[in-house]
């Protein structure tokens, strides 16, 4: 078998799993639309502040949990997880559905109104000394005492596969799109759509944004080796908090060669792009959304041509779960 080959295989059993997803989470989660706007023409902007929890993070919980109950040899006593906020949303959701307790760990500086959140839809909270920088480490002893299963924000084909969908979708309605952008932390987004997008059209590029203040995943592509950040970042983008991609994400991103590029913005153009989507967009988005925006405001994202023209972009807009402190400052910043 060539290469070309192999990653056709590769390709098609993950768009496959892609497709089962889509049909396993539909009564769960919106087919959020694709909105033009007059912030320029070639955009289309995916607006995943419309679901359920407000992020695009029920995509992959509801795929997860629901793939785990569906066989009662894999039916778990609880599912544990950590999170920032919008995965832990999600994942309380899908398990209060399945009637699965769930458990999730969240980091004590997190946004107050993500933890409130969680809380009200069922999961048991956990926030003390779990720190951004030490969550794995705490997940791995609360999974020996409680015997949970463990359903990771970003490293889990099946989470994976459920993000896949957004991008999916982008291209059943719009097949031109010649770019997919989106927010990157974990690399669960950015990966489920380069997968749905490769699978489709192998021209069709794939771009992380994330902040420079949290640039491990471009650091890891430019490498070619996993990047750590000492430290949880200080960066308004909150959901992109992470100091490190997965494995999984990883033999995506790198070993695979299905992510075009990751680039950064400033926290300067973060906000800028956050206050635009709210003024101009009419969008209530959390600033982890707007990285996108920001991007190309900035001119960082490769020129897009299929056939004899411009192709359409996307932004996946991935959530709306804001601090109203914050966005109150942004919008009235002159």
């Amino acid at each position: 078998m060539t290469t070309a080959e192999a990653l056709d295989t590769y390709l098609a059993a993950h768009a496959a799993e892609i497709a089962q997803a889509a049909e396993r989470i539909a009564p769960h989660v919106r087919r959020t639309p694709l909105l033009e706007t007059d912030l320029a023409s070639e955009l289309l902007l995916k607006p995943e502040c419309f679901q359920p929890t407000g992020s695009f993070k029920v995509r992959g919980a509801f795929n997860a949990v629901l793939k785990l109950a569906e066989n009662a040899a894999t039916l778990p006593k609880g599912v544990l997880t950590v999170s920032s906020g919008n995965h832990a949303q999600a994942l309380a959701l899908a398990a209060r559905t399945a009637g699965i307790p769930a458990t999730i760990l969240i980091p004590q500086d997190a946004n107050p109104a993500k933890i409130a959140a969680t809380r009200a839809l069922g999961a048991h909270v956990i926030t003390e000394n779990v720190t951004f920088a030490n969550r794995e480490e705490r997940l791995r002893e609360v999974q020996r005492e409680t015997g949970y299963t463990v359903v990771h924000p970003y490293d889990n084909w099946d989470i994976i596969h459920g993000q896949g969908t957004a991008a999916r979708e982008i291209l059943e309605d719009r097949p031109d799109v010649g770019l997919i952008v989106t927010p990157t932390g974990g690399g669960g987004l950015l990966c489920g759509s380069a997968l749905a997008a490769k699978s489709h059209d192998r021209t069709v590029k794939v771009v992380g944004v994330e902040p420079e203040r949290a640039a491990d995943a471009a650091a890891t592509l430019r490498t070619r080796e996993i990047q750590r950040l000492p430290d949880s970042p200080d960066t308004m983008a909150d959901g992109v908090r992470t100091i490190a991609i997965g494995q999984a994400n990883f033999e995506v991103m790198v070993t695979r060669g299905l992510v075009d590029d990751v680039v950064t913005v400033t926290e300067d153009e973060i906000g800028g792009a956050t206050a635009l989507l709210w003024t101009r967009a009419k969008l209530a988005i959390e600033p982890t959304a707007a990285l996108p925006l920001a991007a190309y405001l900035a001119g960082k994202l490769p020129e897009t041509r299929r056939g004899d023209g411009h192709a359409p972009i996307s932004l996946v807009l991935s959530g709306g779960n804001f601090n109203p402190t914050l966005i109150s400052r942004l919008l009235t910043t002159p």
